[in-house]
């Protein structure tokens, strides 16, 4: 979630790519940890559907200090891997390089792309989709292509408006794609952010429970990390078939040298 745009809209527009991309890419070892370290040895990446993208956002100010004020912290963006109706694989992500729609768009390509001033990982799918769960994906991500960012929304989560809190999570941001129709998606909202997305694709699959899941209350840190400062999240959200996140790159020893700076954007590890 590009909490740039909590404070500030950028035009629309498509992601810019590498000019020359991996042939796969390269996962270092996973760990519940937002650090710098890349923990070897790394390993080729074989992305599928339903692996979550989660990256920091490299925007010292609205970005980074927009997820502060919002009670949040790296990562800021996610989006989630789904198979295109030709089989290729492709990255649904809201607002990505901070736009203000969601797009499709290539997936190793765009993971280089962003790793040239990111940090980017990746949360594999341990339990592979079904075909009926991969369809159902697929017809969500059509569905929800170049809808707009949920603007609005982002902005009341840094606010006393915010549907995210120990009593609102309960209550309020029932996923729209709980009743989810691949061959009707009328049921869908106008606009989505990032991680919401992201969670709602989830439910639309069929791999996160629509009684439980608030989509509304999620930032990427919950999709990181699998637990959340509200207890009702923290009670419900079951990603055990998901691996740990693992560091993502397009050749091992490629990375850019990322000023830390820990104290915004939240640094730690799960323990």
């Amino acid at each position: 979630m590009s909490l740039a745009l909590l404070l500030l809209s950028a035009l629309p527009g498509q992601t810019p790519v590498a000019e020359q991309s991996s042939p796969g890419g390269y996962l270092y070892q996973p760990a519940f940890c937002v650090d710098h370290e890349l923990r070897g040895p790394a390993r080729p990446y074989v992305p599928q559907a339903g692996d979550i993208y989660l990256s920091t956002e490299d925007q010292w100010f609205l970005a980074r200090l927009g997820h502060k004020v919002a009670r949040s912290g790296a990562p800021h963006h996610s989006g989630i891997v789904f198979a295109m109706p030709d089989g290729r694989l492709a990255l649904l992500e809201g607002g990505p390089d901070n736009t203000s729609y969601i797009r499709i768009l290539d997936l190793i390509p765009t993971l280089d792309y962003y790793c040239k001033f990111k940090r980017v990982w990746v949360r594999q799918r341990g339990v592979p989709l079904t075909p009926d769960q991969s369809c159902r994906l697929t017809a969500f991500a059509l569905a929800t292509a170049d809808k707009p960012m949920a603007v609005v929304r982002m902005v009341l989560q840094a606010g006393p408006f915010r549907s995210k809190g120990q009593v609102r999570t309960v209550l309020f941001g029932r996923p729209s794609a709980a009743h989810f129709d691949p061959n009707d998606p009328q049921s869908l909202r106008r606009a989505y952010y990032c991680s919401e997305l992201v969670a709602e694709a989830c439910v639309a699959a069929g791999l996160l429970d629509p009684r439980t899941t608030r989509p509304s209350s999620m930032f990427p840190r919950e999709l990181f990390f699998g637990n959340s400062k509200i207890r009702y999240i923290d009670k419900h959200l079951d990603m055990s078939a998901w691996c740990p996140p693992a560091r993502y790159t397009p050749w091992p020893g490629s990375e850019p040298h990322l000023r830390p700076r820990p104290w915004i954007d939240g640094d730690g590890c799960k323990h």
